[in-house]
C-alpha cells in the first residue's frame, strides 16, 4: 500500500504540473488539442488522488505498522470509524484529504463550466492545478504519509484521545471543503485577471462555488464549536486559540465577498474591491494552513513540529505576490462608477458591511499573530486571550448586526423617506418595545441588551418584508398566503434564503450573548449522597463506577439532577484514561433544553469512591447556537436550490402584461430586489 500510495501521489504530480502548463500555452498557440489535454488531466489526476487516498485508509484498517504514519494514528483496538479518521487525524494525512478534496473541485468545475465558461476554464485549470501541484509536492517530498518505519512495532501509539469522538468524522472534512472550496472563486478571479475579463461574468460563474464554501466554513466552525463545547471539558464553544482564529478568520472577507458582489452584479462597480476580498480570504486559507501545520504555536488543533510551515509561507508570498501584481496590471480595466448616488441606500449598507467585516478580520488577524511577532523579535513568549478578542470584537459584531437588519430593506440608488417609513417604522416600534421589556426584565448590561434588542430588530424587518411582500403577492395573483410565500422564495431565492440564513445568525447571536452573560458556575467536593446548587437545578453525587474501553479506562460518576425537588436527569461525567497518555482527559455531560443547559464535568474523584470533585454550570440558551445552525444550512440550501429552469419555463407560459405587472409590485415590496 505504501508503494502503491506514492506512485499514485507523484504520479498526480506530474500530470497536475503538465495541465498547469498546458491550458495556458495552448491558448497562447492556438491548439485546441492541446488545450483540451489540460481538461483530460482532471479525471485522471483524481483517480490517481483517490487512489493514495483508498491506499492510506486500507493501511489503517488493516493495521499496516510497516508504515510510520499508520503507527502514529491508530492502533489494532481503535474502532473501525476511528481507523477511517486517522485519514485526516494528522498534518501527512491532512493534506492528502485536502488535495483529494481539490481534485473533486477541480473534476466538477470541468463538468460545470466546460461549455459556457470554455475560454476562462483553461486558465481556471491552470491555477487550480498549480495549487494542486504544490500540495502534492509536500505529500510526496515533504510530508508523506507513506514513510516506512523499521522495524516495524507490534501495534500503533493511536489518535490523540481528544480526537476520539464522533465530530472528528465531520468537523475537519467540512472545514478542509470550505477552505479547499474558495480555490474555486480564486481561480476564477484571477483568470478574469489574466484574460481582462473583469466585469461580473466571473462573480456570476462562481456565485454557487462561493456559497457552497462559505456554508462549509460556516458548518465546520459551527462543529468545532459544539466539539469544544461537549468534548473538551471546560463548558465553553469559542476560546479564540489560534487555530480557532485561522478557521475563522477566511470567513470573514467570504461573508463580505457574498454581499459585495450583488453591488458589481446591480451597478458594475468595485470590481476592485471584490477581487481583493476573494483574494484575502483564499490567502487566509493559506494562513491558517501555515499555522496549523507550522509548530509556531501551541494549541490543541495544531497539528505540532510539522515540517511543512516554510513551504506554506513560501507558497503564500508567491500566491500574494502573483495575485496582487495581476491586480495592479489590470487596474485600468478596473476603474467604474466610484461615487454613490446617495449614502442612504442599500450599496452604502453594503460597502458598511463590507468594511466592518474587514474591519473585524484585521482585528482578529492581528490579535493572532501578535504573539508570533513578539517572539520573532524580541524572544519572549506573549498570549493575546480572549479579553482582547471580546472587548474589540463585540462592538464590531454588534454593528454589523444593525447593518445586517437595515441594509436588505434599503432601497437601491436612494432611499426615500417614505420608503425608510415605509420599511422600518413597524420593526422600529417593536424592537423599541423589546429594548424596554428587556430593561425590564432585568437585563441592563449594554452589550447583552444592544445584542438582544438589535436581534428582536432584525427579526422583525424580516418578519415584516416577508408578510408585505407575500400581501402584495396575494394581491396581484390572488395566490393563497401558503402559495404566495413559496412563490417568493422561488422568484427571489437569494433574497428570501438570504434572510433564512440572517435569521440562523440572529439565533446564534442570541445563544452567545446570553451564555456569555448569564451564565452560572460552582465547583464542590461531594461525598456520595451530597450535593450543590446551581442555577435553579440540585445536583447530587450518587456513586462512582469504572468500565474497560476498547483504547481506554473509563471513571465516570453518577448525578441525578432536581428541580424543585423533581428529579430530571440522571448523568454521568467521566474521567478517561489512556494508557499512552499520563493524565486523564474529562468527558463532560450535558442536559440541553430550549431554556438551558447543564453542564456536568467530572474534575476529580478520591480511590475509594467515596467523593469527587465536580464542577457544575448552567448556560441560558446555548441550544440556539446549534438551532441557528439548522436555519442556515435551510437558508443556504433555499439559496443553492435550482428553480431557474422551472422559472424559465413558467415566464415562457405567463402572459406579458402580468410579468411586467408582477415584476412592477415585487420592486416596491421588497425595495428594489436582488435580482
Amino acid at each position: 500500500m505504501a508503494e502503491v500510495g506514492y506512485v499514485s501521489v507523484v504520479a498526480a504530480l506530474v500530470l497536475a504540473l503538465y495541465g498547469a502548463i498546458a491550458g495556458p500555452v495552448g491558448v497562447k498557440l492556438r491548439w485546441a488539442p492541446l488545450v483540451r489535454t489540460a481538461q483530460y488531466v482532471v479525471p485522471v489526476q483524481f483517480v490517481l488522488v483517490t487512489a493514495a487516498a483508498l491506499a492510506l485508509v486500507y493501511a489503517l484498517l488493516a493495521n499496516d505498522f510497516t508504515m510510520k504514519y499508520v503507527v502514529f494514528n491508530t492502533t489494532r483496538a481503535t474502532p473501525f470509524y476511528y481507523k477511517i479518521t486517522g485519514l485526516w487525524g494528522a498534518l501527512e494525512g491532512s493534506i492528502l484529504l485536502w488535495e483529494w478534496i481539490l481534485a473533486l473541485f477541480s473534476i466538477l468545475v470541468v463538468w460545470r463550466h466546460r461549455r459556457e465558461d470554455a475560454d476562462l476554464l483553461p486558465y481556471v485549470l491552470s491555477i487550480l492545478l498549480g495549487v494542486s501541484a504544490f500540495f502534492l509536492s509536500v505529500a510526496a517530498f515533504v510530508a508523506s504519509p507513506f514513510e516506512p518505519i523499521f522495524p516495524a512495532p507490534a501495534d500503533g501509539r493511536g489518535l490523540n484521545p481528544l480526537l476520539e469522538d464522533s465530530n472528528m468524522l465531520t468537523h475537519p472534512p467540512l472545514l478542509y471543503s470550505g477552505f479547499v472550496g474558495l480555490t474555486v472563486p480564486y481561480a476564477f478571479a484571477m483568470a478574469a485577471l489574466i484574460m481582462g475579463k473583469v466585469d461580473a461574468r466571473w462573480i456570476v460563474a462562481t456565485r454557487k462555488w462561493t456559497v457552497i464554501a462559505w456554508y462549509f466554513l460556516t458548518m465546520g466552525n459551527l462543529v468545532g464549536g459544539w466539539w469544544s463545547y461537549h468534548v473538551l471539558g471546560w463548558g465553553g464553544y469559542w476560546a479564540w486559540d489560534p487555530v480557532e482564529n485561522a478557521a475563522f478568520l477566511p470567513w470573514l472577507p467570504a461573508t463580505a465577498f457574498l454581499h459585495s458582489v450583488m453591488i458589481q452584479e446591480r451597478r458594475q462597480t468595485l470590481k476592485a474591491w471584490n477581487l481583493l476580498l476573494i483574494i484575502l480570504a483564499f490567502a487566509l486559507t493559506l494562513f491558517g494552513t501555515f499555522l496549523t501545520r507550522s509548530g509556531v504555536l501551541s494549541s490543541i488543533h495544531a497539528f505540532s513540529n510539522g515540517p511543512v510551515g516554510a513551504y506554506f509561507l513560501g507558497f503564500l508570498a508567491v500566491v500574494l505576490t502573483g495575485s496582487l501584481g495581476l491586480l495592479v496590471w489590470r487596474a485600468e480595466r478596473l476603474k467604474g462608477p466610484a461615487e454613490l448616488d446617495a449614502l442612504v441606500s442599500r450599496e452604502s449598507a453594503f460597502l458598511l458591511n463590507n468594511l466592518v467585516l474587514v474591519g473585524a478580520t484585521f482585528t482578529i488577524f492581528f490579535g493572532t499573530v501578535f504573539p508570533l511577532l513578539v517572539e520573532a523579535v524580541q524572544g519572549v513568549k506573549v498570549s493575546v486571550g480572549a479579553p482582547y478578542f471580546n472587548q474589540v470584537t463585540v462592538p464590531i459584531f454588534l454593528l454589523l448586526l444593525a447593518v445586517m437588519g437595515v441594509g436588505p430593506l434599503l432601497a437601491w440608488r436612494k432611499a426615500s423617506l417614505d420608503q425608510l417609513r415605509r420599511n422600518f417604522l413597524y420593526p422600529a416600534i417593536v424592537a423599541v418595545a423589546a429594548g424596554i421589556a428587556f430593561l425590564l426584565g432585568g437585563v441592563r448590561e449594554l452589550y447583552p441588551w444592544l445584542a438582544f434588542t438589535l436581534s428582536v430588530f432584525v427579526v422583525a424587518t424580516i418578519v415584516y418584508d416577508f408578510a408585505r411582500a407575500a400581501r402584495g403577492r396575494q394581491r396581484m395573483t390572488g395566490e393563497d398566503p401558503l402559495t404566495a410565500l413559496l412563490m417568493l422564495f422561488r422568484k427571489q431565492q437569494r433574497r428570501y434564503g438570504g434572510f433564512v440564513v440572517h435569521f440562523g445568525v440572529v439565533l446564534i447571536i442570541l445563544g452567545i450573548a446570553a451564555s456569555m452573560t448569564y451564565s452560572v458556575e460552582k465547583e464542590a467536593v461531594l461525598q456520595r449522597g451530597e450535593g450543590l446548587q446551581v442555577g435553579r437545578y440540585w445536583v447530587q453525587f450518587q456513586g462512582l463506577s469504572a468500565a474497560e474501553m476498547p483504547t481506554h479506562t473509563r471513571v465516570q460518576g453518577t448525578f441525578q439532577a432536581y428541580i424543585e425537588g423533581n428529579p430530571v436527569a440522571t448523568m454521568a461525567p467521566a474521567q478517561k484514561f489512556f494508557p499512552s497518555q499520563q493524565s486523564p482527559f474529562s468527558r463532560a455531560v450535558l442536559r440541553t433544553t430550549l431554556r438551558e443547559d447543564l453542564y456536568l464535568i467530572l474534575a476529580g474523584f478520591q480511590p475509594d469512591g467515596s467523593a469527587v470533585t465536580v464542577k457544575a454550570l448552567v448556560r441560558p440558551m446555548v441550544v440556539w447556537m446549534w438551532i441557528g445552525g439548522v436555519v442556515m444550512s435551510v437558508g443556504t440550501l433555499l439559496v443553492l436550490w435550482p428553480y431557474q429552469r422551472e422559472l424559465a419555463s413558467g415566464r415562457q407560459r405567463r402572459p406579458a402584461q402580468v410579468s411586467a405587472a408582477l415584476s412592477a409590485a415585487e420592486r416596491v415590496y421588497t425595495g428594489g430586489g436582488d435580482a
